[in-house]
């Protein structure tokens, strides 16, 4: 084995343990807050509802007491007192756990002002804010620097979009000349973008064809490369004018990592391809998103639409 090919297989597996590593961060975060919410709700019922627990009682303080003892000091009277708060300022839910972390939240409770606190919540959310960001954000004081401030301001949770949803099916697809390669395909999909897109779903934007990517000195030639806003992913377009084959979706999803890891930012969700085949005279869209492949119908129609 040459010495790239040890180097490569050493890097390997330390960025597989390196992404290992956030995915039981981000789980750990989520646990940890969902834990803190539901043990300021435990107190809140035991001191017997919202209105009496504000003012609290000597419970947490026993509690605090005999957690400490058993689990340290991040079981203290003040935290204690701070998941109750926590609980009553997010009752009407449970919180983002996937979205802020408690250090998040820490900043966030001391504001008392229910308009102002969401505001903090929604930018955290919108922009990937960090505890620092955050902080920088709150000591500008950007809340009262807002020119014009709505009089009610709720928390806006990130919509969940599905590749399918608004997505057509059969997809019609525009023809100016009868296609009988993939590129007479191709070139007929770029001459009707906009139409293409609106059969696709919402939040379409192309980004190139035959899109170049290169690793290891090989360069990867990408059909349609597509960006979905919604999604806020990439999208990969592959067309077959044959029908489907294993290798097609085993190439479509090494070109949806090497995508993943040359170009998706950190901000950006997995990207998801698109397969274009031909079963028999039937033209269908496959969607690949992990190991799952859904199967949509599309026909090609004269260009006048």
């Amino acid at each position: 084995m040459k010495e790239q090919q040890y180097y490569e297989e050493i890097e390997h597996l330390i960025k597989k343990n390196e992404i290992n590593k956030r995915v039981r961060k981000i789980e750990e975060n989520h646990d940890l807050v969902i834990t803190y919410w539901q043990v300021g709700k435990i107190i809140v019922e035991a001191q017997g509802g919202s209105e009496r627990a504000k003012y609290g009682n000597e419970l947490i303080k026993k509690w605090s007491i005999k957690l400490t003892k058993l689990y340290g000091h991040s079981y203290s009277i003040t935290n204690l007192k701070t998941m109750r708060q926590f609980y009553i300022y997010s009752i009407k839910g449970p919180p983002v756990a996937d979205q802020l972390s408690w250090t998040h939240y820490r900043e966030l409770l001391p504001i008392k002002d229910e308009n102002k606190r969401n505001y903090y919540i929604n930018l955290c959310i919108n922009n990937n804010l960090s505890k620092r960001e955050l902080i920088k954000e709150i000591k500008s004081n950007s809340y009262e620097r807002l020119i014009d401030k709505p009089e009610k301001i709720g928390i806006e949770l990130p919509k969940k979009y599905l590749i399918t949803t608004n997505m057509k099916n059969p997809i019609l697809i525009p023809v100016s000349h009868e296609v009988k390669t993939e590129h007479d395909l191709e070139l007929n999909i770029l001459a009707n973008l906009d139409f293409f897109f609106k059969q696709l779903g919402n939040g379409f934007t192309y980004v190139g064809h035959q899109y170049k990517l290169t690793k290891n000195n090989h360069n990867y030639y990408i059909d349609i490369l597509l960006f979905n806003i919604e999604l806020n992913c990439y999208v990969i377009v592959e067309l077959k004018l044959r029908s489907l084959k294993k290798e097609d979706k085993l190439k479509i999803e090494f070109y949806m990592n090497l995508v993943d890891e040359l170009i998706k930012k950190p901000f950006h969700n997995k990207t998801i391809g698109l397969l274009i085949t031909k079963e028999s005279d039937v033209f269908v869209v496959n969607f690949v998103r992990g190991d799952s492949i859904i199967p949509l119908d599309y026909k090609l129609i004269k260009s006048e639409l």
